[in-house]
């Protein structure tokens, strides 16, 4: 018997059989690495997404690079850029505020820096605001107009029994001036970071130091300080950025 129709009658492929195998596992590869290009061109596409995506950010804070545009954005962008659930829980809206340690978005312990009116809050350049609609107050507490001079509340000049109007007394920067004089500390603001209050981005500020004690009277934290420095107390800046 020819030995070729023996390998054929045990059932053993044939040579036949394995060229055809061997054309359809080709053909089987050509498939797949069109596939892969297709992949590739797809990734390509998103790159390019990315980068498009990247530069308009870029172009955006460029376009309002003074500092207050820059702050008022900052808080956004940082969000954006990070996404995914961690950046939800960081300015969710509807918090309440009895989940908050002193005032919204404030989660731990220290607390607050001095302040004339109560609440924290600072304006771009760490001078003092009043917490409840951001109006600029004195040393003393005391709206003042742009001159810095005290106003009541219709806006006009604060005057004394005689008629005169009052002298302006100083409007100090709260972390930066009033906790370095009044503690005998020196102060610095290093990082910030931020939640959603009142339906705006709200940044938290500490106000660092090389101290081992906090304004509570026990041991400092790190926090969001730098070089050696630990946090003294909290305060915070009301941005216009919705949330």
């Amino acid at each position: 018997m020819d030995d070729r129709a023996g390998v054929a009658a045990s059932g053993e492929p044939d040579s036949a059989q394995w060229t055809g195998e061997s054309d359809r596992w080709a053909g089987e590869s050509d498939r797949w690495a069109g596939e892969s290009d297709r992949w590739a061109g797809e990734s390509d596409r998103w790159a390019g997404e990315s980068d498009r995506w990247a530069g308009r950010v870029t172009d955006a804070v460029a376009a309002h690079s003074s500092r207050r545009g820059f702050l008022a954005r900052v808080g956004r962008l940082m969000l954006v850029a990070t996404g995914g659930a961690a950046v939800t829980g960081a300015v969710r809206p509807g918090q309440a505020d009895a989940a908050y340690y002193t005032f919204c978005g404030h989660t731990y312990t220290t607390a607050s820096c001095p302040h004339p009116t109560g609440l924290p809050r600072v304006d771009l350049h760490n001078r003092p605001l009043r917490a409840a609609d951001g109006q600029p107050v004195d040393d003393l507490g005391r709206p003042v107009d742009g001159q810095g001079r005290p106003i009541d509340a219709t806006g006009h000049p604060l005057l004394d029994p005689d008629g005169n109007p009052l002298p302006p007394a100083p409007r100090s920067r709260v972390c930066l001036d009033l906790v370095a004089s009044r503690y005998g500390l020196r102060t610095h603001i290093d990082g910030s970071w931020y939640r959603c209050c009142g339906g705006h981005v709200r940044r938290l500020i500490d106000c660092c130091a090389h101290t081992n004690h906090r304004i509570n009277g026990d041991a400092a934290l790190t926090g969001y300080c730098y070089h050696g420095r630990k946090v003294f107390c909290v305060h915070y800046y009301q941005s216009t950025v919705p949330c």
